[in-house]
């Protein structure tokens, strides 16, 4: 008689990787009857496989649901459902089916929306400019480790000559002394430059323009150039700058090693000058200092003086005679404490003004990283810390004390191996205030009771014993220790 349940299981399990040796002796039946149902198994596939009409297709718990999956798809084409919010639709109508067979679907009905061509638009000479910033963490053999250098990149449309400098921080201050280094570097200004749409150039958008930061206006005025940033989400406007930071890790970060930072700016120089100017530009087919004497005659010529990028501002000096100025404390005479002075920050210089505008004090701009906060200070005298004496020492004097103690030694020892050296220096200071009949009975005491900790020592002297400074109301203290 055919049993139905032992096929399918043998079926199943064979599907699995079981062997026929296996299903034999697992189900207690023999090889030639797993051979025989292994067998009608394939011939009852085969057949049905053989009578079903060409082209026909099994049915699907979607097919009640696709012409609705249509008509959201049509509904939301310009914010198009995910895959998820689709499932939660057709759910509600009804479907019971998986999620995997509606993705399937999915990707074969949705339109997929072509991206928008990349575009380089080519500028006239001396137009525009572009500017830009990227981190990379280099090995330096000084130090055998890896540190972050963050490099400035400037970039003329026109010609492609580039000018990169390594900087330490991307703050405003940072990126105005990088553009004037870049306009002396080329001897000139593009009329445009664009910038990346960051904090130090653009405040904020409002009604879809940019708003520029009140001082960078002040800095392209001084320039004479036009300010432009790229639209928030659209980083592929930037590409002409964007492309060059890859040139520079590919070419010259690649395969060089460098020793310090110094070491880094000095090879850079000698990259930009005799690589990136030389080479020639896959898209211009011509070396970019080639193209720059063409746009040089095209770009703004340099004010008569470079734009002023001192930064200033009053502090208080505070109780312990220094103006903090950049998380950094600088010392002025004593005689200016809670007096409000400018400080002033030029060429990597700190000016200190008295209220009466007379410098007091400059220094040097306290370099990055470094652990003292405090510059122009004397440095205190070191306060020596308490040395504890050796324990042999106290093991010495703590044995002269009896036969008891030196019982007692041994047992802290054993019951406290990690801490005996604090317990012992602990008990022998009891000395300092109790006397030694007392501490040694109050030991006797621990030595009965298994107690050895010293807090315990000193616990029991304070309840039952008289310390030497302590008067005596009920008779002489005749006691020595």
């Amino acid at each position: 008689m055919k049993n139905q349940s032992l096929d399918n299981s043998i079926v199943c399990l064979h599907t699995l990787g079981w062997s026929v040796r296996r299903l034999a002796g697992e189900f207690k039946i023999s090889r030639e009857r797993v051979d025989r149902i292994l067998r009608d198994n394939r011939d009852t596939r085969q057949k049905e496989s053989d009578n079903k009409p060409m082209g026909e297709k099994t049915a699907s718990k979607l097919d009640n649901y696709k012409e609705y999956i249509g008509e959201i798809l049509d509904k939301y084409k310009d914010d198009p459902p995910t895959i998820v919010r689709v499932l939660e639709l057709v759910r509600e109508k009804g479907y019971d089916g998986g999620r995997t067979i509606l993705s399937d679907y999915l990707a074969t009905v949705r339109v997929r929306k072509t991206p928008d061509p990349i575009t380089c638009v080519e500028t006239s000479p001396g137009k525009r400019g572009s500017h830009d910033w990227s981190e990379y963490y280099i090995y330096f053999s000084e130090t055998g480790q890896k540190e972050k250098v963050i490099f400035f990149s400037f970039i003329l449309n026109y010609s492609r000559r580039q000018y990169i400098e390594i900087v330490e921080d991307q703050k405003q201050l940072t990126l105005f002394k990088c553009l004037i280094n870049t306009f002396i570097y080329f001897d000139g200004v593009p009329r445009q430059v664009k910038g990346d749409n960051q904090k130090a150039c653009v405040d904020r958008w409002e009604y879809g323009r940019p708003v520029f930061n009140k001082t960078f206006l002040e800095l392209a005025t001084h320039y004479r150039f036009t300010p432009l940033t790229i639209t928030p989400g659209k980083p592929r406007e930037n590409l002409k700058i964007e492309r060059p930071f890859y040139f520079l890790e590919k070419n010259f970060l690649n395969a060089r090693s460098f020793f310090n930072r110094d070491d880094l700016k000095k090879q850079l120089l000698d990259w930009l000058l005799m690589i990136n100017d030389q080479r020639i530009h896959r898209t211009t087919g011509k070396a970019p200092i080639e193209l720059y004497r063409e746009e040089f005659a095209s770009l703004l010529p340099l004010p008569k003086t470079h734009f002023d990028t001192t930064l200033t501002g009053h502090r208080i000096v505070n109780n312990e005679a220094c103006v903090e100025w950049d998380r950094y404390f600088y010392a002025v005479p004593p005689q200016y404490m809670y007096e409000t002075c400018l400080v002033r920050e030029s060429n990597n210089e700190i000016f200190i003004y008295s209220p009466t505008h007379e410098m007091i004090k400059n220094y040097p701009v306290a370099e990055k990283g470094r652990k003292d906060k405090y510059i122009g200070r004397r440095p205190q005298a070191s306060v020596k810390t308490p040395v504890n004496p050796p324990i042999k020492d106290v093991i010495q004097r703590l044995e002269a004390m009896g036969s008891v103690m030196t019982q007692y030694i041994e047992e802290v020892k054993k019951h406290r191996p990690v801490s005996f050296r604090h317990h012992l220096r602990k008990v022998l200071s009891l000395k300092v205030n109790y006397h030694s009949d007392d501490i040694i009975m109050a030991v006797r005491r621990g030595l009965k009771h298994k107690v050895y900790r010293a807090s315990e020592i000193e616990n029991f002297l304070e309840v039952n014993a008289q310390k030497k400074n302590e008067l005596n109301l009920f008779g002489n203290n005749n006691r020595r220790g």
